[in-house]
């Protein structure tokens, strides 16, 4: 019997990693080797729409956000990392290491698995001085969707391929380092986006945390109720936004999220027979959920 790939959920708890472990001498040793690894510049010579859409996506900044990851990861590295946690091993910006800043980093920016721990102490000194510049050269792009998380099963499906882009089609894969094509068995599943739109807390890690619980609420709640859209249908092809993958902030889909009904009440209160009467209203505000998840949520 063949299984839903989503209702393997304890595999989601096994750490992320981008492509396979790369010895230390291998790692990048600055913002701008990292980003030069990831470099998906290429993809726009066939890909221009995607490209375009994706790089005023919020998953092109991902470090930024719209200022508040900036300022949420600010908080833990200054306030949590150096400062409450007094096992961290982190008093410093110079004790600060690659396992330190996943605890963010694991959703926010995953290829810094295969960095040093030169560049997790350079991103957080960009952050501590709001230095949108250097967080904006790296981000969710291109390779993490369609290489190192097109593949969560490995036992089953074995683990990305370092030369292999992940899709629907199958075949050569012209230009660039790399030469083929493969599909993906999760590509247009809710599963893709659950490794970092989040099933619960991060147990895998030496200081669990529980930001996004997105995708457990879509699991356990949406389609046990007779869901069946997935994450793609809502914030990609609804609307043909394709890879822009509005949310929240976008008001057509917060509008098609939320059915919001106001019945108002007006009279006056007249506080002493000699005053002027104020005008008063009573509002009864019903909010319902139409989305696939909780929300507010991420």
């Amino acid at each position: 019997m063949k299984l839903a790939r989503f209702t393997f959920i304890l595999l989601l708890a096994m750490p992320l990693a981008v492509w396979a472990a790369v010895p230390d001498e291998k790692k990048a040793g600055t913002i701008d080797e990292l980003a030069g690894m990831y470099d998906t510049s290429s993809c726009k010579e066939c890909h221009k729409t995607i490209y375009e859409e994706w790089q005023k996506s919020i998953h092109a900044r991902s470090l930024v956000g719209t200022g508040a990851t900036m300022s949420g990861i600010r908080k833990f590295a200054t306030q949590a990392l150096m400062k409450e946690w007094p096992y961290s091993g982190a008093k410093n910006l110079d004790d600060v290491t690659v396992q330190h800043v996943t605890v963010c980093l694991k959703c926010h920016l995953p290829q810094i698995q295969n960095a040093s721990d030169q560049v997790a102490r350079q991103i957080v000194r960009a952050v501590i001085d709001g230095d949108e510049a250097t967080l904006k050269k790296v981000g969710i792009d291109c390779l993490v969707c369609h290489n190192s998380h097109a593949l969560v099963h490995k036992w089953l499906d074995g683990a990305p391929g370092r030369e292999t882009l992940y899709g629907t089609k199958e075949g050569p894969h012209a230009g660039s380092s790399f030469k083929a094509l493969k599909r993906s068995p999760i590509i247009k599943e809710a599963i893709i986006c659950g490794q970092c739109h989040g099933s619960g807390p991060n147990f895998d890690l030496p200081q669990p945390t529980q930001c996004a619980t997105l995708y457990g609420s879509y699991l356990h709640a949406y389609i046990p109720s007779g869901g069946s859209q997935t994450c793609q249908d809502c914030h990609i092809k609804k609307d043909k936004v394709g890879h822009l993958m509005p949310a929240y902030r976008d008001n057509k889909l917060a509008r098609s999220a939320v059915d919001m009904r106001i019945d108002a009440v007006a009279y006056c209160f007249l506080p002493r027979v000699s005053a002027s009467p104020v005008p008063m209203v009573v509002l009864r505000v019903n909010l319902t959920n139409k989305a696939g998840h909780r929300i507010p949520d991420g």
